[in-house]
């Protein structure tokens, strides 16, 4: 090999080519180093440019310049001289994590971030690139690659604190709490700190394993007795464990620490409504609307709370508040035509009535449709895609349609269902309650009726459990076995329980004396038929019971002790559904009673259906 193909040699391996002048510049880069490391960096550069005047592609000393620009905050230099580093010799990972670094003084994250990818593909095992990379991405908001970044961190190191608390963070505000759950141990395991304890507490409350939230945010709360939002949080463990009381005390502890705490006065009226302190709930509430008076989360409960009491006149338009935060789960839609509340008349117009709650909402409020109708408005009606099949016949509705097909766009003002009440002015005394939805096609209910046999008893429908992911589900559903008292009545027993929990479908594999079709049950129009094969319909508080409502068949409701808002209080009836009768809890909380008292009324029933045959 002659000179000339050593030079090149020696260019493409980043190496300085043996020769006097480049042992000079060797030795003029080593004094250069020294210097820099010494802090006497205009003497450093000086060496650094003697290095450069011998051997002008020598790649460290022009990396080294970098360094010394980029220490004197001279960043347009500094990535200049970076730039050329990598130009002569783009192996090395460190000339592209310092090229990131100033890049990032500079604001051009971008670039940064690409020159972070470069480096980390030379290097794929220095975690502190994974962990800077992360950063950057979490400040340009791309959370899902910040997290993979951090993921990698951890991945490289699994004692990198920083990177397991960053991790953390981002999976919880991704909503993925069993991720963000294994990265606080992570960072606990690495560094003892009640942050990431208390954090793993509050993921647990959004998974609703409150036992294990209790345990976690007490331990919090035994390193941190006068942090008012831990102090705040275990009461809200407790209000979710139906420990109203002790709820209480820890709210009235939180605002004692910090009188205008907003949270803890909401959840604190949530506790004393639960313990029917009605007055005191209300004033809970607002009270923290008038410390915020845009406090959407207030106005929600504090609406939910005066339709449960029956005032109606307030309660609706409270409850529009509910649009303004997002933790309450409407399906908002956004539309260039205006917002119809009631203010115009409808006559010769066309209103999209577009479903925003659940599908027992959707049904409920289903029956305005016929109303806006009879005003002379042309309705169409848009709705989650499961119930389009049941609510295409309406009376009234000129076009049913689901949400997610082919959108409409011909109509005039629109109007969430749920808002049809406010807009329609309803009172308590003026519910409408006429029969609204359409019956199901005979064929079905025939086929029905072929496979539930001979009609020689009393057919009652069971519905036990309602969605688990519900905010309320704890106190609404109940597992099968609590109904086993009424399955020893003389009646033909029919399940209606789409999806029953692991135990309810293992119970119900052992009571034989139960019908189970429910494979059958392809859609709400199924159900529909199915239901109106039945005598009764036994349920709790799930979109079946508003079904079978709607259907005007006989049904019996059981419900918590603070219910719904739209079974009102103290009443064995419901204006909203005609044929349904209420079965409440007690102060007691206990569904036993509830369900001795429904069998007592079965037994009743049966016997009376006896005596008139």
């Amino acid at each position: 090999m002659n000179r000339k193909q050593r030079r090149a040699s020696a260019k493409q391996s980043g190496k300085t080519p043996i020769s006097p002048q480049q042992t000079s510049a060797a030795a003029f880069f080593e004094k250069a180093l020294r210097l820099s490391r010494a802090g006497q960096l205009a003497e450093a550069q000086i060496s650094c440019r003697q290095a450069l005047s011998v051997d002008a592609d020598h790649a460290d000393a022009l990396h080294l310049m970098g360094l010394i620009c980029q220490a004197a905050k001279q960043y347009d230099l500094a990535v200049e001289w970076f730039a050329q580093a990598i130009r002569r010799n783009p192996g090395v990972a460190d000339y592209f994590f310092d090229l990131a670094t100033v890049l990032q003084h500079q604001g051009r994250l971008d670039d940064a971030i690409k020159s972070y990818d470069r480096g980390l593909v030379l290097k794929p095992d220095f975690a502190e690139g994974w962990y800077r990379l992360g950063e950057l991405l979490t400040q340009q908001q791309r959370r899902d690659e910040a997290r993979l970044s951090f993921d990698k961190a951890l991945g490289v190191n699994p004692r990198y604190f920083e990177a397991a608390s960053s991790s953390a963070l981002l999976h919880f505000d991704a909503g993925d709490y069993e991720s963000a759950i294994e990265r606080f141990d992570q960072s606990f395991q690495i560094k003892p700190n009640p942050d990431a304890l208390y954090l793993k507490g509050i993921c647990q409350i959004h998974l609703k394993r409150f036992d294990e939230a209790l345990v976690i945010i007490g331990r919090t709360l035994a390193q941190l007795p006068d942090h008012p939002e831990v102090i705040n949080n275990y009461g809200v463990v407790l209000h979710k464990l139906g420990r109203n009381e002790e709820a209480i005390v820890h709210f009235d502890r939180a605002l004692g620490l910090k009188p205008d705490f907003l949270e803890a006065l909401n959840h604190r009226g949530s506790a004393l409504a639960e313990l029917h302190r009605f007055d005191e709930a209300l004033a809970s509430f607002d009270r923290a609307v008038a410390l915020k008076s845009d406090f959407a989360g207030a106005h929600w409960n504090a609406a939910l709370l005066r339709l449960l009491l029956g005032d109606f006149a307030n309660g609706w338009a409270g409850r529009e508040w509910g649009r303004r935060s997002r933790a309450i789960g409407f399906v908002e839609r956004s539309f260039a035509q205006p917002l119809w509340l009631g203010e115009a008349p409808l006559a010769g117009k066309t209103i999209l009535l577009h479903s925003d709650e659940g599908l027992g909402d959707t049904i409920q409020f289903a029956r305005y449709a016929p109303l806006l109708a009879a005003r002379g408005a042309r309705v169409v009606l848009e709705v989650d895609a499961a119930l389009h099949p049941l609510l295409s016949g309406m009376d009234g509705v000129a076009l049913c349609v689901p949400r997610g097909g082919n959108e409409v766009y011909d109509f005039d003002v629109h109007c969430p269902l749920s808002s049809v009440p406010l807009a329609c002015s309803t009172r308590l005394e003026d519910i409408p309650a006429s029969p609204y939805l359409p019956l199901p096609p005979q064929a079905l209910v025939d086929a029905w009726q072929a496979r539930l046999g001979p009609h020689d008893g009393l057919r009652v429908g069971l519905v036990w459990s309602g969605n688990p992911g519900h905010g309320n589900d704890r106190n609404r559903s109940i597992s099968l076995r609590a109904l086993a008292p009424l399955l020893d009545c003389d009646a033909t027993f029919v399940s209606l329980q789409k999806e029953p929990r692991p135990d309810d479908k293992a119970y119900l594999q052992e009571r034989s004396e139960i019908v189970d079709l429910t494979a059958r049950l392809a859609n709400f129009v199924e159900t529909a038929a199915l239901i109106s094969c039945l005598d009764l319909v036994i349920t709790v508080d799930t979109s079946v019971a508003h079904l079978a409502g709607a259907l005007f068949r006989p049904t019996w409701v059981l419900l918590p002790r603070t219910p719904d808002y739209r079974w009102l209080l103290d009443r064995t009836d419901s204006p909203w559904y005609p044929t349904v009768r209420l079965f409440r809890q007690d102060a007691t909380r206990d569904y036993a009673r509830v369900v001795e008292s429904v069998r007592a009324e079965l037994l009743a029933l049966i016997a009376a259906t006896r005596a008139s045959q």
